[in-house]
């Protein structure tokens, strides 16, 4: 077994998303969006640097490692996740930063993808754009959009990679994944080929260059539905970067064009939920007729206006989707600030929503179920906004268990009801397969809401076990020790 092995199997464990190697430090982790040094590890040096890569750099990359300084390759640990890696060099030496890619392709309904991303999936053609910056989430939401198709389509679908990241076995659609330098040369090689592959469906990983975007306007305008990636902060924008790559005299030729073919736009990013782990805050641009004559008339900065009024389109601003993560007590309101863009327009929205901005507050709080508000959650809209998601979306797996968790340990009577609480809980339990803690924790305490402290103790020892196991988990296996002496005294647990 390769020794990175291990490192990767902590990062795991800690449900970490990237793993950060340089030279003459300790690894990292970002964990829940924050850096955090791997202290049971060694410092690396450049020969355990150097060794550690190696061992799981495919011969290819390391040519391309020794010529030009940095490489990109895919790694899989069996039975534990697969990994994109990128390699390279800085003056401390040689380092890596791998990010995760679970195993499990996740589906609209667990990333609670709204209307709108949705129906996207169901276009026959056009050209859809994912964007957000590095690290926002944008193959995650991509991949889910696949598994939709892939599970609601009869239709031929390419993807074009670099490298291969959720890896979709085919349902009701052929799937087939194309890896950039494994497979084919590059992006517009490999789009410029699948115009005689036969394709329904044309995913590109990163729209990089200028002839990659033309080529996929292009294969939109000619019946095909496209899904691509760029690297830009709002909607908006997107229009205006993509416009911008071409040379001034073709400009107008690709508005018009662009007005034809382009669809909608997913912006996101990623924020730091309350009580660990992330969500996406997203913008949704759905191009109506109105937008595409604004595209064509070269009136983008007009864009912004129109998705305002077009809510009955699916269309939604950022601060709209930041106001409402804050509402529904999920994301603390400096974290929505610190995020946003427009900040003037956020403070606003909060001040009529009556939100205070408390820029004091620690935005990686942790709560023991991972589940917590600001300083004053309205519980009764908690629940209600919870319930309305699951109506909606039968298998979210945040609502379950924040539905589960207030209902369970609530102070308040009125709003404790133990036997759905139960209901929720376990459909959350078998959803994560037993193995998302926090989720142990929501079990356990609707258990001993109803009085079945044996299976409650059971079931929180299981989780302090589990949290034992897990590097950085000390706190809460402490919180799993003392829950489990109330439980074992038979005294429910409450939410203080």
């Amino acid at each position: 077994m390769p020794k990175l092995d291990e490192i990767l199997k902590v990062m795991i464990d800690r449900s970490a998303s990237d793993l950060h190697l340089t030279t003459t430090f300790k690894p990292y982790i970002r964990e829940h969006g924050e850096m955090m040094m791997l202290d049971p590890f060694p410092v690396l040096t450049p020969e355990l640097t150097r060794e550690l890569l190696y061992e799981i750099m495919p011969e290819d990359n390391r040519r391309q490692f020794e010529s030009n300084w940095d490489t990109d390759f895919g790694y899989e640990v069996k039975d534990l996740a697969r990994f994109r890696v990128n390699v390279f060099m800085d003056r401390y030496g040689m380092g890596s930063v791998m990010r995760q890619i679970p195993s499990k392709v996740p589906s609209a309904d667990q990333l609670g993808l709204p209307k709108a991303i949705r129906d996207f999936c169901y276009l026959t053609k056009g050209l859809v754009v994912v964007t957000g910056p590095t690290g926002s989430g944008k193959s995650t939401t991509l991949a889910a959009m696949i598994d939709l198709i892939n599970r609601t389509r009869t239709d031929h679908l390419i993807t074009i990679e670099d490298p291969i990241e959720f890896v979709h076995q085919p349902q009701k659609c052929l799937i087939n994944q194309r890896e950039v330098h494994k497979h084919t040369k590059s992006f517009s090689n490999a789009l410029r080929a699948a115009l005689r592959e036969d394709p329904d469906i044309v995913m590109v990983g990163e729209m990089r260059d200028l002839e990659t975007i033309e080529i996929a306007i292009e294969t939109a305008e000619t019946g095909h539905l496209v899904f691509g990636t760029l690297h830009t902060n709002t909607a908006a924008s997107t229009v205006d970067r993509i416009i911008d790559k071409f040379p001034a005299d073709r400009q107008n030729q690709i508005r018009t064009m662009l007005a034809d073919s382009l669809k909608g736009v997913v912006a996101q990013t990623l924020c730091k939920k309350i009580g660990g782990g992330r969500c996406a805050a997203l913008e949704i641009l759905v191009v109506t007729r109105a937008v595409s004559s604004l595209i064509r008339d070269a009136k983008t900065f007009q864009i912004p206006s129109s998705m305002q009024i077009g809510k009955k389109d699916g269309m939604q601003m950022f601060n709209e989707h930041y106001l409402q993560l804050v509402q529904e007590g999920k994301v603390l309101p400096k974290e929505a600030y610190m995020k946003c863009v427009e900040k003037d327009s956020l403070i606003k929205a909060f001040e009529d929503a009556g939100i205070k901005l408390d820029m004091n507050v620690d935005t990686a709080s942790h709560a023991p179920a991972g589940v917590a508000a600001t300083s004053a959650p309205n519980y009764e809209a908690l629940l209600h906004s919870h319930q309305e998601t699951l109506r909606k979306e039968p298998n979210n797996l945040d609502a379950l268990n924040t539905l589960a968790w207030i209902m369970a340990t609530h102070a308040n009577a009125k709003l404790r009801n133990g036997r759905q609480a139960v209901i929720y809980a376990e459909k959350a339990n078998a959803l994560s397969s037993g193995q998302n803690i926090h989720v142990l924790d929501t079990l356990a305490a609707a258990y001993a809401e109803v009085g079945d402290f044996k299976k409650a103790s059971d079931t929180a020892r299981k989780g302090m076990q589990m949290a034992q196991r897990t590097q950085g988990q000390e706190d809460l296996a402490k919180t799993f020790a003392k829950q489990v002496t109330l439980y074992d005294a038979k005294q429910p647990f409450r939410d203080t």
